[in-house]
């Protein structure tokens, strides 16, 4: 067959695992175009037209696979001062003008524009946007309008909001304040909740579920008016009819003006950085560790930009978030972007009025908690563990935006960045002499690519690497050595690991020499390394729990490695990690022969503002044969509805109960079927459950999405252990 007609077939195949997924991703789409909108004192119908506009136009011309485009959270400030001191007419035609600039972008082939500012740089950036987020919308939420310079006098301000709410003698105020403490409740504790069916209904959904519901009751039920105060309710959301035959007026009257072009340049600079990073982060959670054609991204983001602007919609741009939630729910190529799109359509046409129902402040909730993740303190915490000196860069960016604008403040984060490396090399020479200098040179030995780096590599000049590493298929083995390279840093060392992760993934070998010849500030891998010697002194001391596993293992007579090991490429193959990071594994369990093997394991869901670190507790068994690949779990109502979308189950036959009782999916069903003989499938039938996972050689058994007691460690171990038994 040849590779097109394979394609087609596989797009049929995967469509209705894409619907499925759009749908799903539609509704984080809708409460949050809404609120991004309404935060940016635009029509709230805005930000869902540019959610339609861009999973319509990107599904079909970009060059991202898995990718959601709409409304970002990066542009409510920017948007927000565009349209404050253009107005809305001519803030249009500002976002239509940035879109056109999101274009020439892409044609001119600057998506590597990206590699040219500073990591820490960039966090200091996303965490001034979240405080300006977090800081207007936080007095909203709970129903008390206020009217502030900048944004540190909204956040001033905070603890008087908070005084205030509790003091309200207004009914329908303390009803709006009361919907927007909830919501936020429900965005902080959700992710938490590891329920396969509340999953999936994600959270800003059940905001908005539990808003109308809450409208209703008192409508059909008490036969009261709503007591949330009217103010506070969203209005002016037009019928889909009026969208079409109403097109807004678009104003280029102020085109000669500078607000106007600073407008236009901070929203092409903030749209095109989230789009970039966004489009780098998914890349690492698509399944098939795909490359996306970011410049050929840019330029369906810069012309759905002017589609949206021209229908009165927000700027167009890849989104983190719902990107996320999309590869979560089986989202394979760009159809589930347009289906997300499809779904919000049909929203608006059959529940617009529905919309009016729901309160400002819970939608404001969803807002704050968003800029509440984009400046977490753990984020700090994480900068602060890198290096010192990355700090520095990251709060001298944040101030510099908050106080300034965004265009100045990641100027400053480059320019404090530059300083920053001439200080710590006590060196101008260094960069000055070697800055335009040739410094990676690559050549082909023994099918092994070698690369080789020299002088110094900082973000100023990390293209010139990225660009041979680019050309390398990730699955060849690729050697960078940087013996000869005086200086590396933290943005080259976060992106060094990317690679490493991508070409492991892909089945090729990334190997990194010649840093052990610097030395670092500290033991975080993503520090910049440089040839001075700086001792690090290194505590370790076992916690409560590891002693008793400790314990454990001398009463099994099993070996205990407690520490935090990184190496987990044994787990690649299995299809739960598929779509999730791995960060270590700790606290390890093993026999004498180490063909069994339990274990802590920290991995990720998602990337940025959409992150969730999860710990479970996990056990591996090594074979001495080939078996089928396959994924085992109990069989209930949500497995049931996920055949509907093209996850079959296996039946065994003459195993009725089985059958019935649990959920086997695979690929190679005849092979499946022949392993699953009667005595594993009794032995299945007469044990807990358990998830049950094979990649073909090696078997993944873990229960509950969390850490287990000391008890359940001891019941995993046995059926590993009787496992292993069975299927020898």
């Amino acid at each position: 067959m040849s590779p097109k007609k394979n394609n087609i077939k596989m797009f049929f195949k995967t469509l209705p695992k894409n619907i499925f997924s759009g749908f799903v991703v539609s509704l984080i789409a809708l409460p949050l175009g809404l609120g991004l909108a309404m935060a940016s004192e635009a029509p709230p119908i805005s930000g869902v037209i540019a959610a339609v506009v861009g999973g319509v136009l990107v599904s079909i011309l970009g060059g991202s696979n898995v990718t959601i485009s709409g409304p970002g959270n990066g542009l409510v400030g920017v948007l927000l001062v565009a349209i404050s001191t253009l107005g809305i007419e001519s803030a249009y035609a500002a976002i239509i003008c940035s879109g056109v600039l999101l274009l020439i972008l892409g044609f001119l082939r600057l998506g590597k524009l990206a590699d040219f500012f500073p990591s820490s740089a960039i966090q200091g950036m996303l965490a001034a946007i979240g405080l300006i987020i977090l800081g207007k919308q936080f007095h909203i939420m709970l129903a008390h309008r206020i009217k502030r310079e900048d944004t540190i006098d909204y956040l001033l301000e905070i603890p008087f909001t908070i005084n205030d709410a509790i003091h309200y003698n207004n009914t329908g105020l303390l009803y709006a304040a009361a919907a927007g403490v909830i919501s936020f409740i429900i965005m902080v504790f959700y992710s938490k909740i590891r329920n396969k069916y509340l999953q999936l209904i994600p959270a800003p959904m059940w905001i908005v579920i539990l808003s109308i519901a809450f409208s209703y009751y008192f409508e059909i039920v008490a036969h009261e008016n709503n007591p949330i105060a009217l103010e506070y309710m969203i209005s002016g959301i037009p019928e889909f009819s009026e969208i079409i035959e109403q097109l807004p007026t678009v104003s280029f009257s102020k085109i000669g003006t500078i607000p106007f072009w600073t407008s236009v340049l901070a929203l092409t600079l903030i749209a095109s950085i989230e789009s970039l990073l966004s489009i780098k982060a998914v890349d690492k959670l698509d399944p098939e560790k795909r490359r996306s054609n970011v410049n050929r991204d840019l330029k369906a983001l810069g012309l759905a930009t002017v589609g949206s602007g021209f229908l009165g919609g927000l700027n167009v741009v890849t989104v983190i978030a719902r990107s996320s939630v999309n590869v979560n729910n089986g989202g394979t190529n760009r159809s589930s972007n347009f289906f997300h799109a499809t779904f919000l359509v049909i929203f608006i046409v059959l529940f617009s009025s529905q919309l009016q129902r729901i309160p400002l402040p819970a939608l404001m909730a969803i807002l704050v908690y968003t800029g509440y993740k984009l400046a977490s303190p753990e984020n700090i915490i994480k900068i602060f563990k890198i290096g010192k000196e990355q700090l520095i860069i990251f709060f001298v960016t944040l101030i510099v935006t908050l106080k300034i604008g965004l265009i100045s403040g990641i100027a400053s984060g480059v320019l404090v960045t530059f300083i920053i490396h001439l200080l710590l090399n006590k060196s101008f020479e260094l960069f000055g002499r070697n800055l335009m200098k040739p410094n990676v040179l690559m050549f082909q030995e023994d099918r092994n690519y070698y690369v080789s780096v020299k002088h110094f590599c900082s973000f100023l000049n990390f293209y010139k690497l990225k660009a041979k590493l680019d050309a390398v298929p990730e699955t060849e083995d690729v050697i960078v050595d940087f013996s000869l390279c005086q200086f590396v840093d933290h943005t080259v060392m976060e992106n060094l690991n990317n690679y490493q992760e991508l070409f492991t993934k892909r089945g090729g070998h990334f190997e990194v020499l010649g840093l052990d010849l610097h030395d670092t500030d500290s033991e975080h891998p993503f520090a910049l390394r440089r040839l001075l010697p700086v001792p690090n002194v290194i505590k370790n001391s076992l916690t409560r729990r590891q002693k008793t596993i400790e314990e454990l293992a001398k009463d099994y007579h099993l070996n205990y490695v407690s520490k935090k090991e990184r190496e987990t490429h044994f787990l690649d193959g299995f299809l739960f990690f598929r779509t999730k990071k791995i960060n270590y594994i700790y606290n390890q369990l093993s026999n004498e022969s180490e063909a069994i093997n339990t274990f802590d394991i920290e991995f990720s869901e998602g990337e940025f503002i959409a992150k969730e670190v999860i710990r479970s507790t996990m056990l591996h068994i090594k074979l001495d044969k080939n078996i089928p690949e396959f994924t085992l779990d109990r069989e209930g109502f949500l497995e049931k509805v996920y055949a509907f979308a093209g996850f079959k189950d296996i039946p065994i036959a003459n195993h009725t109960d089985f059958s019935n009782r649990f959920y086997l999916l695979g690929e190679d069903t005849e092979a499946i079927q022949h392993f699953f003989t009667d005595e594993i499938t009794h032995f299945f039938e007469s044990n807990p459950y358990y998830h049950v996972e094979s990649n073909g050689h090696d078997l993944l058994i873990f229960g509950r999405e969390r850490l287990a007691s000391i008890k359940e460690i001891k019941a995993l171990y046995d059926f590993g252990k009787r496992l292993q038994q069975v299927v020898s």
